[in-house]
């Protein structure tokens, strides 16, 4: 039996203490709820969707003496981090810009199991692309 992995690890800075301890606790409640607990009603509605795909790990950092988060996953949450990352933009750097890259890998050689990508999130928009991707549009 082989094992699959999605890997990505980044940190990205906040504007201040308090921005990072807000996102801090948003993803200990975001963890609660994957675990079966109820969404408290000042729950984010644009992460609702994305909850179940929350498999990322969500630690504080310091980047350029700032507060930063740390943000890695051997498990995947690609989406999830999108949005929770495009969420903190949206309230505390509306013209930030954070980018990352992933890779998907296997503990056995499978010819499915490996490749990548990279996204783009801002507050306003999540572009991303896989390796997958990006070969079938140069290859047809």
């Amino acid at each position: 039996m082989a094992d699959y992995y999605t890997n990505f690890s980044l940190t990205f800075s906040l504007p201040s203490a308090e921005a990072q301890t807000y996102a801090l606790q948003l993803a200990e409640t975001a963890s609660h709820i994957q675990e079966g607990d109820e969404p408290p009603e000042d729950f984010p509605k644009e992460l609702a969707p994305i909850v179940e795909d929350w498999c990322f790990e969500t630690e504080a950092d310091t980047s350029e003496n700032q507060p930063a988060l740390w943000l890695h996953s051997s498990n995947g949450g690609i989406d999830a981090v999108c949005v929770f990352i495009q969420h903190l933009l949206q309230r505390f750097d509306p013209q930030g810009r954070v980018t990352f890259e992933w890779s998907h890998d296997c503990s056995k050689p499978r010819t499915d199991a490996y490749g990548g990508g990279a996204a783009i999130v801002t507050a306003t928009e999540i572009k991303s692309i896989s390796t997958g991707q990006w070969l079938n549009k140069h290859t047809t």
